[in-house]
């Protein structure tokens, strides 16, 4: 019984579950008890002067040894299993955090460059019908637009979604209504305005799209 709490002991916490080494050596203890037992019973040449109160103690001695270490193997197993399914639990916990770190680990860093985008958005917004067709403006224009696009191109690549849901029904979860506004031609509560794009990286909002949706009349 000793050999199988030390190796129960030995089995270092949070680590792999319990030697079955403990489970063999209590059941080698059972089987040498009642062995014992069995050759005491067939013994022909056992002394004559024991009385049957000693070979009933002594029978009752060993039952109850069978029956604690049998006790100590089904506890052994119940601490093996529970060990088994705690290191699962934490395997699969690590396994969760660590997808999570690939999917997300850039979601600060992102939320950074937003403005950057909203100011992009803001000064192609900001040029002049009329002036459109000047040769300085357009050339101007489209160097903005074009840092716009390699900008979200590369946020693209990292699995950034942009949110510029005009025409589409207002979702709460991924809209943010700013106000209200009569429409004849549009659906109600559909967004007719978009102030501002939101993003998701890879389906997480990181922003929701600041926007005007239609009131019903």
């Amino acid at each position: 019984m000793d050999e199988s709490q030390d190796s129960k002991d030995a089995s270092p916490e949070g680590e792999a579950p319990i030697d079955n080494n403990a489970d063999s050596a209590i059941q080698d203890t059972i089987d040498e008890i009642v062995a014992e037992a069995v050759a005491n019973a067939e013994a022909g040449d056992a002394p004559a002067d024991h009385s049957d109160d000693g070979e009933t103690g002594e029978a009752d001695s060993l039952e109850a040894k069978v029956v604690a270490l049998t006790e100590q193997l089904a506890d052994a197993k119940d601490d093996q299993l529970r060990v088994q399914a705690e290191m699962q639990n934490l395997r699969r916990r690590a396994e969760r955090d660590v997808e999570s770190a690939h999917k997300f680990g850039l979601e600060k860093i992102i939320n950074g460059l937003l403005p950057v985008l909203d100011n992009l958005d803001r000064a192609i917004g900001a040029v002049p019908e009329e002036s459109a067709g000047d040769d300085g403006v357009k050339a101007l224009l489209e160097g903005v637009e074009l840092t716009r696009k390699t900008a979200l191109d590369v946020l693209t690549r990292f699995s950034v979604d942009v949110l510029e849901p005009f025409g589409e029904p207002f979702d709460p979860q991924f809209h943010e209504a700013m106000t209200m506004v009569p429409s004849p031609t549009a659906e109600p509560n559909s967004v007719i305005d978009v102030l501002q794009k939101g993003y998701t990286l890879n389906g997480r909002l990181l922003r929701a799209a600041m926007v005007v949706i239609a009131k019903p009349e």
